[in-house]
């Protein structure tokens, strides 16, 4: 509300933000290499130069997709991770609730950087990108492991994530219990390298 008391209606999202919004939306159920820039243009209401002066190329806006999902990502487990802290069950278990949530929202963006890397290939910058954010990834579960004080917590984030990636195919392939069995494996990888 202003001095005068009227109400205003929310902002409406600039030129940059929408086409962020719909090439998230775009790219991730579709892939990068499906989807055009005239479809981008058009859906997300903006002129072709205003377009390019937010990004240079199509490049350029999946490299701010793939940002932009690895920050979503990356909040959300450790979100999940500081609510479970106190608790009985392994911290690390609540990542796999995340993508237990996420899978039965039917959450496209999931398989984004395994998608991406398989569709672009390691050597294109778009591959490197998302190698570098599942290694991010990797690095996030090593320090939530190093913090529960598991043996070899490097070690221990590369079979989970081993895990994480193969629960993102099966749910690809239909398994609405794929984060549910994935988790219930980590359990056991967990009490494997408990200490002491």
């Amino acid at each position: 509300m202003d001095v005068k008391g009227s109400v205003h209606a929310p902002a409406k999202p600039g030129a940059r933000q929408r086409i962020l919004d719909v090439s998230f939306a775009l790219f991730a159920e579709r892939g990068i290499r499906d989807v055009g820039v005239d479809e981008l243009i058009e859906r997300s209401g903006v002129a072709k130069a205003t377009f390019y002066k937010h990004f240079h190329t199509k490049d350029d806006l999946a490299l701010a997709y793939l940002q932009r999902w690895y920050e979503e990502r990356s909040a959300a487990i450790d979100d999940a991770v500081k609510r479970h802290r106190g608790s009985d069950t392994p911290a690390l278990l609540a990542v796999f609730d995340v993508f237990d949530e996420w899978f039965r929202q039917g959450a496209s963006e999931v398989s984004s950087f395994l998608h991406v890397l398989m569709e672009m290939g390691p050597t294109h910058p778009l591959g490197r990108a998302s190698l570098d954010y599942l290694a991010r990834t990797r690095e996030q579960l090593g320090d939530i492991a190093r913090e529960a004080g598991l043996t070899d917590p490097d070690g221990f984030a590369w079979s989970c994530h081993i895990l994480l990636k193969g629960a993102i195919v099966a749910a690809a392939e239909g398994d609405p219990d794929a984060a549910a069995r994935a988790r219930h494996m980590a359990a056991l990888l967990i009490a494997d390298r408990r200490t002491g």
